[in-house]
């Protein structure tokens, strides 16, 4: 990572949301509630999908591995940016920014899998209601769960083969607030078409691949649904995927346009923004979009935390 006068970038400035005190004070107070309720929906709802056997079903199996991503996902893009606004220093190690960037990129592909192997569970469990049980297996549901994982951490490694490979040789700033594929190849000194390429190609397949898989299971639920003779029918059956479809529109669409024109990205400050969507507020929301606003869930809950707060008291003689 040497350049011709013999420096070179051991370190990365990440600039963040660089702001007046006021509104970064603002901001850190925001992000910092943000990611304590998430941490805090997301481990209530793993542990309520784990003591409750009700819940040992397909579809909360492959819940509990989306409230898992995101406690996992959360943890990799804010600590940092809380640290920045405290220090106001936005350093990271080349060593430490090449880590961030491979989970980063890890999760968000085993998302992107997992959301089309949830649409897949709902097709099933309307198109084929009566056979559903034998086809949705928890062998089968084990192994779409683990080729969810396989893949994203492979679609990263993968990349970060070819970007770990180019020279750094300043600037060392980069326009965001956790290190990202872009603003990486817009800063290195050597050619880049290659890492960009690879780049191109496996945002595409991890990102359109199993968005058509999305669509084609949704189309084939509307299909089935506009069969149902009564409109009470119709309603209670689509209010079972309105969940999945909202969250799979708000990250499909904002990664699409990250992601599918990555020498695009950055041009422009509000690209932040987009980044804070599904970075951060994807996984807040995540949890009470899918969970918090299903009675089964909520009554387990009930039954396995709030109810163990009630301890019988003692009657006297």
């Amino acid at each position: 990572m040497k350049n011709s006068s013999g420096t070179h970038v051991e370190e990365f400035a990440l600039v963040g949301f660089p702001t007046s005190p006021l509104l970064q004070l603002l901001l850190f107070v925001f992000f910092f509630a943000v990611y304590l309720l998430t941490l805090l929906e997301n481990v209530l709802i793993i542990s309520t999908i784990w003591l409750t056997p009700s819940l040992h079903r397909p579809m909360y199996f492959f819940l509990g591995h989306l409230s898992f991503l995101e406690l996992w996902y959360i943890n990799v893009t804010v600590p940092r940016l809380l640290g920045a606004f405290l220090t106001h220093d936005g350093r990271v190690s080349y060593g430490g920014c090449m880590a961030q960037l491979y989970f980063f990129i890890a999760l968000a592909c085993t998302e992107c899998v997992l959301l089309a192997v949830m649409a897949y569970d709902r097709y099933l469990a309307i198109c084929e209601p009566l056979r559903y049980p034998s086809l949705m297996t928890p062998s089968l549901a084990t192994r779409l769960a683990a080729a969810s994982w396989g893949s994203g951490f492979f679609s990263s490694m993968m990349k970060l083969l070819f970007i770990s490979r180019l020279s750094y040789c300043g600037p060392n700033i980069i326009n965001h607030f956790f290190c990202d594929i872009s603003p990486l190849l817009n800063l290195t000194c050597s050619n880049k078409e290659q890492a960009e390429l690879v780049d191109f190609l496996l945002a595409l397949v991890m990102i359109l691949l199993p968005l058509v898989a999305v669509v084609s299971s949704y189309a084939a639920i509307i299909v089935a649904i506009l069969k149902i003779p009564t409109v009470q029918g119709r309603q209670k059956t689509f209010s079972t995927c309105t969940s999945h479809l909202a969250v799979v529109v708000i990250y499909y669409s904002s990664t699409l346009f990250t992601y599918a024109r990555p020498r695009a990205m950055y041009t422009f400050n509000h690209n932040k923004i987009i980044s804070v969507l599904y970075t951060i507020i994807v996984p807040f929301l995540n949890p009470a979009i899918y969970c918090l606003r299903n009675k089964e869930v909520k009554d387990a809950f009930r039954k396995t935390v709030v109810g163990r707060c009630h301890c019988p008291r003692d009657v006297p003689d």
